[in-house]
């Protein structure tokens, strides 16, 4: 009975109370070492492997690591359980073999590498503009791509076709070539079929860049022309009859508009007048060569910013012309302002509230005019009509390439710097978007092909159309 007595005491003391083992250690591990993944808990197991992947990074950066320092950021918990078991089982629970492989019908966790890729993706900037559209050239292809589109998105990737008329035209020419080549399967309608044929189609121009409002409207339409096909059709006769809607849309939509808003503005210049112009826009540069070309005789500010400088293939065209031209950077616009007798700017699109969305540097331009009683004029065809209403260009925008201006300001900010370099430095974000808006309070007219309206008319554009734009 006593030797019973002594080993029940001898157990009450080696064995601590449930609150004693809590105070003593905070590690519930009854053996003493490091916890096992399965006792983590989710921060914990995402800070274990922070710390590993930065003992390697350190390692690797440090030089060729050797099997101790390998074995050195190991947990010593973790290796000593790893060293009991098994090669086999070991691979079944890690997933890889002996020499690195993956085990057949295991597949490696890489999701925490997209979220660092996602993180340190420095094209994008800051990360508060993470959601700006980001031009790219698609590498791969998804579904079935006419070679049409694909070499269209390679131009819109890299800034070859730029402006929303030129992006559109482009767009609907390749669409031509698209239904021309396509050939409805059997049991199916082209008025059914076609539509999902070109959705793949739209899908990679999205993926080269963002689709801007005219794109967006002439994509309605079509797919509205495409599902009032005939049926009873012959199937080469419903293809020539989209293609010839198309070019009528073109035409309409685009050519003859411009040629109406061309002769409108143009009864706003006068002789002697001071043209003050912004980047370059299509509709402005046909006004104004108009206007030159029936007589009337002026001169021409152009203002123009980085990136994209558009402004010098303004100036060209109109050095050609010979219409005297003063040349300058957005900085410097307060010195000529007092010169300038009227604004005329283009837009990418127009909203349902008179806001205009443009280049960026448009809404800067149209604030200091208006500050110097300069009207500010906006030449836009109705088809860039959005029924959507917006207050800011933060909500929604899109990245221009960063190289486009760091290989201009590096080597004057950054003597002897390369500008590949700079984009992943830590105390450099280069941001780069392509528009911003311009609120209606600055704008003193909107001429379009059907007539001149006030920005505060704007949501009556559909109705001056007898239809709903776009659709």
């Amino acid at each position: 009975m006593s030797t019973t007595a002594t080993m029940t005491q001898t157990a009450i003391v080696q064995t601590p109370t449930k609150s004693s083992s809590v105070r003593q250690s905070p590690n519930p591990n009854p053996d003493g070492g490091p916890k096992s993944q399965k006792q983590m808990s989710k921060a914990e197991r995402r800070e274990l492997q922070e710390r590993q992947r930065a003992a390697k990074a350190a390692a690797k950066a440090s030089g060729p690591s050797t099997p101790a320092a390998k074995s050195s950021t190991t947990p010593t918990g973790a290796a000593a359980k790893g060293a009991t078991q098994s090669p086999a089982s070991a691979a079944k629970k890690s997933g890889k073999t002996s020499d690195g492989k993956l085990v057949k019908g295991e597949q490696e966790d890489i999701s925490h590498l997209h979220t660092h890729a996602q993180v340190d993706d420095t094209t994008r900037g800051l990360r508060i503009f993470s959601h700006f559209g980001l031009p790219k050239s698609p590498s791969v292809t998804k579904g079935d791509v006419h070679p049409a589109i694909i070499r269209v998105g390679l131009q819109f990737s890299d800034f070859k076709i730029t402006g929303a008329n030129a992006r559109c035209i482009a767009m609907l020419t390749a669409f031509k070539a698209v239904i021309q080549d396509y050939v409805t399967p059997p049991n199916n309608t082209l008025s059914r079929h076609l539509m999902t044929h070109l959705s793949p189609q739209i899908n990679h121009l999205v993926l080269a860049r963002p689709l801007s409002v005219t794109m967006g409207n002439a994509i309605r339409q079509l797919k509205l022309e495409i599902s009032g096909s005939d049926i009873d059709l012959p199937e080469q006769d419903a293809k020539n009859a989209l293609c010839t809607k198309i070019d009528n849309y073109i035409r309409d939509r685009i050519v003859i508009a411009d040629q109406v808003i061309q002769e409108t503005a143009g009864k706003k210049i006068k002789d002697g007048d001071v043209i003050l112009t912004y980047a370059r826009s299509s509709v402005v540069e046909k006004v104004l060569l108009r206007a030159w070309e029936d007589g009337k005789r002026f001169s021409a500010i152009l203002v123009d910013s980085r990136p994209m400088l558009e402004g010098k293939a303004l100036l060209k065209a109109f050095t050609a012309a010979s219409i005297p031209c003063t040349y300058l950077l957005l900085p410097s616009l307060p010195s000529v302002l007092p010169h300038a007798t009227t604004l005329f700017v283009g837009a990418h699109s127009i909203h349902a509230n008179g806001a205009v969305f443009s280049r960026a540097g448009t809404a800067t331009v149209a604030m200091m005019a208006k500050m110097h009683n300069v009207p500010v004029v906006v030449c836009c065809e109705t088809y860039k009509w959005s029924e959507t209403v917006r207050w800011d260009s933060f909500s929604k925008n899109e990245l221009g390439k960063i190289q486009m201006h760091l290989y201009l300001v590096v080597f004057h900010l950054f003597p002897g710097s390369s500008a590949r370099a700079l984009p992943t430095s830590q105390n450099l974000s280069v941001l780069c978007p392509l528009y911003d808006l311009t609120p209606p309070s600055y704008i003193t007219a909107v001429v379009t092909e059907v007539g001149v309206i006030p920005p505060s008319s704007m949501s009556s554009i559909p109705a001056a159309l007898g239809r709903t734009i776009g659709a």
